[in-house]
């Protein structure tokens, strides 16, 4: 088939097909599409016929893709990516009046601490929008992205998918977070106390017990919650400590009393970051919202430890 052949292919059709292979599943196909069970059936029997191949078959709950349906996918996910490209270029967009709804992922942290000012910001200029958050981590948001489930994430961008983009927004300097201290904490005072750690794996040892065992030291994690949100009511009235990045850490501390200062121990982390996907590159739509994330997220506030006494 030449490209003067497309002229009698049916465009949603291959949308359909794409999204099946994503889904693999008739109803959440139909689903994400907007469409009933039996248009979605009634597709892939037109595609069966088109491409002279059975394309899914039923294993259980899943519609398994055959080996041609593979091949075709390989070459028909980036020629949609470049239709919808060349698709979002025509496009105007004015954030006064637009009633648009976008889809982006945030990592817990700063869905706590950056979103609420982020949220006015976005609001002020486009105060007709919708934004739906989804939840990421660093596994999570590649995930999203291939799915299309979210067009933008913010978290440590690790392993993105083939075309995706990536923007540092900020460095993040880990900061100890406690309900009080007198004055800096000795490495002997914050190895001797009990911590709690943040993981949505349930996972007790992060980087801070890294960067102590390269100085033969240990700490002891008595409590791992899957959220930021739980920490401030866990930590006050309480000897517990939390290691956390410096954007939550002033939050917490300037919300709730919390006090904020820097551990007693060199510790790194991954910048935070924004990745999307190469289809909304250029969509003015996303260009917009980008710079909105950019301008607002890029900001370093500036902070005062006194803010952290309680």
């Amino acid at each position: 088939m030449n490209r003067y052949d497309l002229r009698h292919a049916n465009i949603n059709l291959l949308v359909i097909f794409e999204t099946m292979m994503r889904e693999r599943n008739v109803t959440r196909t139909g689903e994400r599409l907007f469409l009933g069970q039996a248009t979605v059936s009634s597709a892939l029997n037109r595609l069966r016929t088109m491409f002279d191949d059975p394309l899914f078959i039923r294993t259980g709950r899943l519609m398994e893709p055959t080996a041609r349906a593979e091949e075709i996918h390989v070459h028909l996910g980036p020629a949609l990516e470049s239709v919808a490209l060349a698709l979002s270029c025509a496009q105007t967009f004015d954030p006064r009046t637009s009633e648009e709804t976008f889809h982006v992922g945030l990592c817990d942290e700063v869905e706590y601490a950056l979103l609420p000012q982020l949220m006015q910001h976005l609001r002020a200029e486009a105060p007709n929008i919708t934004l739906v958050v989804r939840r990421v981590d660093s596994w999570q948001l590649p995930q999203l992205l291939i799915a299309g489930d979210i067009s933008l994430g913010v978290g440590q961008a690790q392993e993105l998918p083939a075309r995706a983009h990536c923007r540092s927004l900020r460095p993040v300097q880990p900061m100890l977070l406690c309900a009080d201290s007198a004055g800096p904490m000795s490495l002997d005072e914050f190895c001797r106390r009990p911590h709690v750690t943040v993981s949505a794996l349930g996972k007790v040892t992060d980087h801070v017990d890294r960067a102590l065992a390269c100085h033969g030291r240990r700490r002891r994690v008595v409590l791992a919650v899957p959220q930021f949100s739980a920490l401030p009511a866990l930590l006050v009235d309480s000897d517990m400590l939390a290691v956390v990045p410096d954007y939550a850490a002033q939050a917490m501390a300037r919300i709730h009393g919390l006090r904020a200062e820097y551990p007693p121990l060199q510790l790194s982390s991954p910048d935070l970051a924004m990745a999307w996907r190469g289809t909304s590159h250029a969509d003015p739509r996303e260009r917009w919202l980008r710079s909105c994330f950019a301008r607002h997220l890029e900001r370093q506030p500036e902070y005062c430890l006194s803010l952290a006494v309680a």
